[in-house]
């Protein structure tokens, strides 16, 4: 659906006018936002919003809204966040609209999002007594959701596990995947929290069965970090680095900069440091090597270059035979008539895709039994 939208956008077709046209660019802003493209979908939404709002179309204009918000949380801008809580302001005053339970809901992530708990409880209370007021069963779980995220921000989590419980009530004859989705990802938190480390984990494993379903690169990058989180909790750094990792190389940190800073951060308190500081950075997934002045050299077919890069990565400063390089390069005998040419040829290679000066090599060096990798240059094996 997002690539036919796309496609007729870019042949210069205009949406229908009306309801119809409202629901098409909210479907679409949806789909963009669960794939992490909220530059995509915050057009989307406030294209959407402005038409619902010229046929004064409130409801789809609050809800437009309320995913606008969510987006301009996760993007950490303020000013977007101010402008919008204005017009929903404008709207009450001007046209007499009271803001309904998902509104006073969002406007309470966005103040979690700043760490206002305080504020944040009294907006999901508010949701919560207009949802019981007005009997809509999905502004109830969504308020109770809410309770449910601060309380377990403010570390009330006895009171925070009785909302988790109260929602599973719902979930019973309710079809909120979504939501459901998130209050277990939360409930494992509650867990984590608690030390209950592999109780945590078992729910986040089930999370990720739910997400297969799903599809929702959102909250697979939450996921990630959670799970990251709760092994570091529970003093598994080596699989924490691997978690974290995964989570900084799906997140954009452009569109997840809340998200992608509190990363970073984890990351640098296990001791993992940027790209940036290392020489050689070597991608497996890619078949790359990021060098700290060229930047990404891509091998493209040439595997036996590829392969012995690797290996020199391995441990710089180790003296590599030519025996052992032919063995493990070539997977053959080593023979001087052979294979003396074909090491040389392959080194200069080599010395020509990754060194920034091949005259003044800083890299690859030959010594009198072999070829290494200088000592001091900094490495980073990703797999």
């Amino acid at each position: 659906m997002a690539q036919s939208m796309e496609h007729r956008e870019q042949n210069g077709h205009t949406e229908p006018q009306g309801s119809s046209a409202v629901e098409s660019l909210m479907e679409l802003g949806k789909l963009y936002y669960e794939r992490c493209d909220f530059a995509i979908a915050i057009d989307k939404y406030k294209a959407a919003a402005q038409l619902a709002f010229n046929s004064k179309d409130y409801e789809k204009y609050l809800k437009c809204q309320n995913h606008l918000l969510r987006m301009y949380a996760e993007r950490e801008d303020s000013e977007a966040i101010n402008s919008t809580k204005e017009a929903l302001q404008d709207l009450v005053l001007k046209e007499g609209f009271e803001l309904n339970a998902k509104t006073y809901y969002t406007l309470g992530i966005c103040a979690s999002y700043k760490g206002q708990f305080d504020v944040a409880l009294d907006y999901f209370q508010k949701s919560l007594a207009i949802a019981l007021a007005s009997d809509q069963k999905a502004d109830i779980c969504y308020a109770i959701n809410g309770l449910a995220v601060t309380y377990f921000s403010l570390d009330r989590l006895s009171e925070a596990l009785k909302e988790i419980y109260n929602l599973q009530v719902f979930f019973q004859v309710m079809q909120l995947r979504d939501l459901k989705l998130s209050s277990q990802m939360l409930n494992g938190n509650i867990f984590r929290k608690m030390k209950k480390h592999e109780q945590a984990l078992e729910i986040f494993w089930d999370c990720y069965d739910l997400l297969r379903e799903e599809k929702n690169l959102y909250m697979y990058i939450q996921l990630l970090y959670w799970t990251a989180s709760t092994y570091r909790d529970s003093g598994e750094t080596d699989m924490a680095r691997m978690y974290f990792r995964l989570a900084k190389k799906s997140a954009d940190p452009q569109n997840l900069r809340y998200l992608s800073r509190h990363i970073d951060a984890q990351l640098a308190e296990l001791g993992v440091t940027s790209k940036e500081d290392y020489d050689l950075v070597f991608d497996a997934g890619s078949h790359s090597v990021l060098e700290r002045k060229k930047g990404r050299v891509d091998f493209k077919n040439q595997f036996i270059l590829l392969d012995m890069l690797r290996l020199f990565m391995r441990q710089p400063g180790h003296v590599y035979s030519k025996e052992f390089l032919v063995k493990q390069v070539w997977k053959q005998e080593y023979d001087p008539a052979v294979h003396d040419n074909k090491i040389y040829v392959t080194i200069k290679r080599l010395r020509k895709l990754i060194e920034p000066d091949y005259e003044k090599p800083r890299y690859i060096f030959r010594a009198k039994n072999g070829y290494y990798l200088n000592k001091n240059t900094k490495v980073l094996m990703e797999q």
